[in-house]
């Protein structure tokens, strides 16, 4: 991920390895992580079992909050694919009966944004 697309708010997908090394210690007995985005120092990660979100506070960074979301809360979710000149693809989640999503995401170019919709549809719909 470059850092002007990260400095635009985008995401770019981060390897499997460095998450479960960085986040490993989060995981419940089983589960798995199957994709994680990296937004400057904030990262989410789909685990087999439910969303995290990595938010790291401060200027600094040290101060960490990690948000679980279970799948089964999730209500509904929308992508919007990047356009012409809209480079930017977009993830909406909402969460339980919101009525704005509680959850948005910018994706840059190096994401494929069905994936991401693939990973959610799985859990959510499954």
């Amino acid at each position: 991920m470059g850092f002007f697309s990260a400095i635009m708010g985008n995401a770019g997908t981060v390897r499997q390895e460095e998450l479960v090394k960085d986040y490993g210690r989060l995981l419940t007995p089983g589960e798995e992580i199957e994709l994680g985005f990296r937004l400057l120092r904030d990262t989410f990660i789909f685990t087999t079992k439910r969303l995290i979100l990595v938010d790291r506070q401060g200027l600094t960074g040290s101060k960490v909050e990690y948000l679980s979301i279970a799948y089964k809360n999730i209500s509904r979710f929308s992508i919007e694919t990047a356009g012409t000149f809209d480079l930017d693809a977009e993830l909406k989640i909402w969460i339980s009966s919101e009525l704005e999503p509680s959850i948005r995401k910018k994706f840059n170019k190096s994401v494929n944004v069905y994936d991401v919709q693939n990973v959610l549809a799985q859990h959510v719909l499954g």
